[in-house]
């Protein structure tokens, strides 16, 4: 009888037997898809492995020499990978279980997912790659474009991760078919490290559309740097990390016409230029407000024309009225100290005049309260 139990236990195409020697436990029966030789197999799928009549003891997935993450489930009767495969990509399987008394049990299979008709692919907004090693404003969005529609948006949007050092509750916005935004409830915490993972690859965007590659960006955000501007009392507050660091007489928009209106509102500070060229939109030379002008040390933050930078004259109205075609203006030495030490993201907060900053208007997207903002996610 020892004989047949040693026999028995080195086989796992053989059945087992009770210590009794009369009773029969059938082998560990395991089950993995894609199955041996698929060709085609569907990346978004993911490999499904499981055990019928015991647990699992192990299972490796791999593709070019490197592993593939995934889970068991509480049973052990079931492992699934974590995220979806890469198309174009050949696979290797190999999982182990065992029944109720030990007897082993393995299986193997060696498949290639397929080679899609359209792919996807996806970028960080420019900003971003643009400002590699620099830090951000604790307003900062994460901008994702496409290069194409995507129809599936709630599968586009399950392989998005975000990671922060210091975790606050966020979500991701589309801005249409090719652009989906992340911020979170409230500011980042100043100081710490944020990353996306845009599991990507293997995932099905649309009938015949797969992604093809992941994409990962980790960026830090720095100093807490909130601006307030009161147009009413033609002041700018700047406090870093909660301390005041500068008050700033400033001019705003003369409001004669809605486009000289500076807009009231959640900013936040996008790009800068020094000098900027500004032109009167909708206007040629010698019509009534024309305007071109070098504007030293301008700040960006919207999408209809405003900038914080330095007065290109009429220093007499920095602290009395407003009288700008619709920037914020500064004293020269205030403009360099706020151009100098601005980072992408900053907040920037303006009160006081008739216009609504809209919630799509460069990087407005403070305007929506939290509640509205997650709204537009496909996963709502």
């Amino acid at each position: 009888m020892a004989g047949v139990l040693a026999l028995t236990a080195c086989s796992s195409s053989r059945e087992g037997t009770t210590a009794g020697g009369d009773t029969k436990v059938p082998a560990a029966k395991v089950s993995i898809t894609p199955a041996q030789g698929a060709e085609k197999a569907r990346p978004d799928k993911g490999v499904v492995v499981t055990s019928a009549g015991g647990t699992l003891e192990n299972v490796t997935v791999q593709a070019g020499g490197k592993a593939i993450p995934g889970d068991f489930n509480a049973q052990k009767t079931q492992w699934r990978s974590r995220w979806t495969l890469r198309p174009s990509t050949t696979y290797t399987v190999n999982a182990s279980a065992k029944n109720s008394i030990g007897t082993a049990s393995q299986a193997a299979s060696k498949f290639r997912t397929l080679k899609p008709k359209e792919t996807l692919s996806a970028s960080v907004d420019w900003i971003l790659e643009g400002n590699k090693g620099k830090k951000y404003g604790v307003g900062m969005p994460i901008i994702l474009d496409f290069d194409r529609a995507v129809p599936n948006k709630d599968l586009v949007e399950k392989a998005l991760e975000v990671k922060a050092e210091k975790p606050v509750e966020g979500a991701w916005r589309w801005m249409g078919d090719q652009r989906v935004v992340y911020r979170p409830k409230t500011y980042w915490p100043a100081h710490q490290k944020v990353t996306l993972n845009a599991r990507l690859a293997g995932v099905r965007a649309g009938k015949d559309i797969y992604g093809t590659r992941n994409l990962s960006r980790t960026f830090e955000i720095g100093a807490a740097r909130i601006a307030k501007i009161n147009l009413k009392k033609h002041k700018m507050t700047v406090s870093i990390d909660g301390k005041k660091a500068r008050t700033v007489p400033v001019s705003g928009g003369n409001a004669s016409t809605r486009e000289y209106t500076t807009t009231s509102g959640v900013h936040l500070t996008m790009e800068k230029g020094n000098p900027v060229r500004m032109v009167a939109p909708g206007r040629k030379k010698g019509d009534p407000g024309y305007y071109d002008e070098l504007i030293n040390y301008a700040v960006r933050i919207s999408n209809s024309g405003e900038y914080l930078h330095q007065t290109s004259g009429q220093e007499y109205c920095l602290g009395e009225m407003n009288c700008s075609h619709g920037c914020v203006r500064q004293p020269a030495k205030d403009a360099l100290w706020f151009y100098r030490n601005v980072q992408p993201g900053d907040v920037v907060t303006i009160t006081g005049t008739k216009r609504d900053l809209e919630y799509d208007n460069g990087w407005g997207f403070w305007q929506l309260s939290f509640d509205k903002w997650k709204k537009g996610s496909a996963l709502a």
